[in-house]
């Protein structure tokens, strides 16, 4: 059976799980979300099985993947599935997605999922380091795996109702969505800034010009902290909250990854 994946990722958490899940299923094809933005009308997938995998955002879907889901055309696709992955709670994301789902299509995700993986929002705080990180991405690992077990035999999982997130939800995620492309007025390049053009090269959505040999943000931000996390040098700041904080991107993923989301092709595709 044929499967697309359509996955958005920051630092490599939700490309891991589509890759782990894509390995598992065979004859799969991942398509990176921003690499869609610019296709006029609606999505129609060439595929019986059609999954979503990407982070979640203050409770909610980031902004780029609720565009894409309001034009993703499920109708007749034959089983349908949603994977979330958090640092914290936010089931309140999937009852977000099966409502765009079945607003669109007369139906939700047929299984929708969270895995919780490693946070990566270094503006609230520091990420997992050493033993807790490895820990936490083996927990992580085991439950995609098991996902994947359950997408292969078809299986329907409804998410249950989520009462602290969705109340966390309607309290923060309107406001987050409201201020999203404005917030990246916050980041700073510092004096360890190398020129190197990496921060402008992850942005999935090409938000960052390298302007004098230096990064500006261009005011169309997904928050994916792609660029904070993943500076070789460390020199991109959210204010001055994260100098002393470390970063995190999920151990397999390469920078070339990133670009993929841009259009190119993805590297080591399964």
């Amino acid at each position: 059976m044929k499967t697309i994946i359509y996955y958005f990722t920051g630092t490599g958490n939700s490309l891991a799980a589509a890759r782990t899940i894509a390995t598992i299923l065979g004859d799969c094809e991942l398509v990176p979300i921003a690499s869609q933005k610019d296709i006029r009308g609606d999505i129609v997938p060439a595929a019986d099985r059609v999954g979503i995998v990407a982070p979640v955002y203050d409770f909610g879907l980031p902004a780029i993947v609720v565009g894409f889901l309001g034009r993703l055309d499920l109708k007749k696709a034959g089983y349908t599935f949603c994977v979330l992955t958090l640092g914290g709670i936010g089931a309140s994301a999937l009852l977000q997605a099966n409502a765009i789902a079945e607003k669109k299509n007369g139906r939700p995700f047929d299984a929708a999922w969270v895995v919780r993986m490693v946070g990566n929002f270094v503006p609230l705080y520091s990420p997992a380091e050493g033993g807790k990180l490895e820990k936490a991405l083996s927990a992580a690992d085991k439950k995609v795996q098991d996902i994947a077990g359950k997408v292969q035999k078809g299986i329907t999982v409804r998410p249950g109702f989520a009462p602290f997130s969705s109340l966390l939800k309607r309290l923060m995620y309107d406001g987050f969505m409201r201020q999203l492309h404005e917030a990246d007025r916050q980041f700073v390049s510092d004096e360890k800034c190398t020129h190197c053009g990496t921060c402008s090269r992850v942005c999935p959505v090409r938000n960052i010009e390298m302007v004098d040999e230096k990064p500006q943000w261009q005011h169309h931000c997904e928050l994916c902290m792609a660029c904070l996390n993943l500076c070789p040098a460390k020199a991109i700041q959210w204010t001055e909250k994260t100098k002393n904080r470390g970063r995190y991107r999920h151990p397999d993923l390469k920078i070339a990854d990133m670009k993929a989301q841009r259009g190119e092709a993805l590297e080591n595709q399964p």
